[in-house]
Order: C-alpha cells, then structure tokens, then sequence
C-alpha cells in the first residue's frame, strides 16, 4: 500500500527562495564593506573578519554536534553571516582572542542557546558585539586611523570616531562651530577614510550592499527607511533649537553605525516584525533610542543598544500588528 499525500493548508506558495539563498545574497551586499574595510584597514581587517567567520563557524558546528545532538547547519549560511557583522561591529587591531570570545558568545548565547536560527530573540551579532564592548571597553573604543602600509596589523595612530570627537569636544564646552575643523568631513564619512568599526566606517558601501538586497526582495524598505527617517526628524529638531549644541541631521546619519544598524542588523528576519506597519513602529523605536543614546546619554553610539531594546519588544509589536490572513476579506461597518 503506498503510502497516503498528506496536504497541508492552504496558501501553498512557493517564492524560490530558501534559507541557504538569502544568507549567501546578504553575504554579497555586505562584500563591498568588507573591501571598503580592507582598502583602509589592511591585514587587520582582513585577520579579524577571518578569524570571526571561523570562530562562528566551528562553535555552532561544535554545539550543534555535541551539546544538542542534531545535524550541524553551518552551510545554510546563518553562522558566515554571524561572523562577518561581529567582525564589521569592532576595530581592526582588537586582539584575536576577544574576537573569538565574541563569537562563541554570539553563536552561544545570542543563537544556540535558544535553540538555533529562527528561535533567537535577539540579533547574534549585536549580543556578541555588547558583550565585547562591555568586558573590553578600552580595546571596543580603540579606533585605529586608516592605515598607508596595508599589509601591517600594527596600528600606530589610534583615534575618536565622529561620534566620540563630537560628545568629547561638547563635554568640554567647545561648540558645534569650533568643532566643526576638527570633525571629519562629510565626504571622508561617506567614503570611510575615518577611524571606527570595519563596517561603519563607509556609508557608500552600506548604501550599495542595501540597494542589492532591495533590489532581490531580501529586505523591505520599512525598517531603514524609518529608522533613518526617525533620526533625521529627531536631530534635525534638535539642531534647530540650538545649532551650537546639536550636530545636524546629516552628520548623524553618516556617523557611526547608523547606517549598519539600518541596513543588515535591524532588518534580521528572525528579530524583526512580521507586518508593514510593525517594521516601521520598530524602526521609529530604533531611531528614537539611538538619538536619546547619542545626544543625551553619556555613550557617543547607541545603535546597538537601541536595536537589542527593540528586538525585546518584536513579540509584542507582532501582536497588536499582524499581517493580513490570506484571503481575508475587511468587514462593513
């Protein structure tokens, strides 16, 4: 006797797509920040983004093989992406050691731990990254300069990001207009030849890897779209009120992990609503959090704090805005 079809219920819809597919098209649109990260960088860049892509590799490998029992998924291509945004989310001459810490605390705790892709709450990457930065606050905020020699990991100049510069110079009483010669330029922050995060540092090259993945339906244009949108209302209010104080809107959106944020962590299919309007409501919480951070906090980034506090409340937007049913049909009166 053969053995009974069983039929699930309908929609039945098959989009082309797969798992393996999607991570591999993220991990080409974030090719051209790991190029941007090399050109200004060097080897160190090159070494960190080797030695995280493996450490994430080989611990879920490892936890999946002994600790849970079941058959490893490192080639689907969730770990790769792991590894490379915990690379792109520290400096380029953090010793090896912490970034093999980073990553077992990523895959471990931000992933494993709750059971594998598609249960975690919270983005990897960012868990792994806030862990660093909080056990090793001095080597997370060692920023070293672009470098001239591009085969050497030493990194003789070290150096505030825009950000830092920015809070550092306003606690000491300068103004927006005597800082202004000192801050990099808008075109070096677009660019990247500016010290900070590998990923961070090239606004150009967050730009391009986001037009590819809108451009292959990987990501919607709700999250970044608000999240940058929400920042340069929120800055641009505030530059307003007081130009000597607050750093224009333009500034803010090319500092920093802003634009990293927006584009490939909050975007996390797993730690992001599922609903149009639930995307944009958690994008306006991203860039509400990560201004009140900046400005009034005594951090100069809050990117990552912000999309980690948003990711907390993914389940209860999820809630109050669900997606259409298939085939509902909207009731009169």
């Amino acid at each position: 006797m053969k053995k009974p079809l069983t039929i699930s219920y309908s929609p039945h819809i098959h989009s082309g797509q797969s798992i393996s597919k999607i991570m591999y098209a993220v991990v080409i649109a974030m090719l051209p920040m790991f190029a941007v990260s090399i050109l200004y960088f060097g080897l160190g860049a090159l070494l960190v983004t080797l030695v995280s892509v493996a450490s994430a590799l080989i611990f879920e490998w490892s936890i999946q093989k002994f600790l849970l029992k079941v058959k490893p998924t490192i080639s689907d291509g969730s770990a790769l992406i792991t590894g490379m945004l915990l690379a792109f989310n520290v400096p380029s001459n953090l010793p090896l050691w912490m970034v093999v810490i980073g990553a077992l605390v990523a895959i471990g705790i931000g992933k494993m731990s709750f059971g594998g892709l598609g249960n975690n709450p919270f983005n990897p990457a960012l868990v792994g990254r806030v862990f660093l930065l909080i056990s090793f606050p001095v080597q997370m905020t060692s920023w070293p300069k672009p470098i001239i020699n591009r085969m050497t990991m030493v990194d003789v100049q070290t150096g505030a990001t825009p950000l830092g510069m920015l809070k550092e110079g306003l606690k000491n009483g300068d103004t927006m207009s005597q800082l202004f010669d000192k801050l990099p330029t808008y075109w070096d922050m677009f660019l990247g030849s500016i010290g900070g995060s590998l990923g961070e540092v090239s606004a150009i090259a967050v730009i391009i890897g986001g037009i590819y993945l809108l451009s292959k339906k990987i990501i919607s244009w709700h999250i970044p779209t608000s999240i940058l949108v929400t920042v340069f209302l929120f800055t641009g209010i505030l530059y307003l009120t007081n130009p000597e104080h607050y750093a224009d809107p333009v500034f803010h959106l090319l500092a920093g992990g802003l634009m990293l944020g927006a584009v490939f962590m909050a975007t996390d299919m797993v730690t992001s609503p599922m609903s149009g309007w639930g995307m944009i409501i958690y994008g306006i919480g991203i860039g509400v959090i990560t201004v009140l951070i900046r400005v009034f906090g005594a951090y100069p980034e809050g990117v990552s704090f912000a999309i980690l506090i948003m990711n907390a409340f993914v389940p209860l937007i999820n809630m109050y805005f669900k997606p259409k049913r298939f085939g509902e049909v909207k009731k009169n009166g």
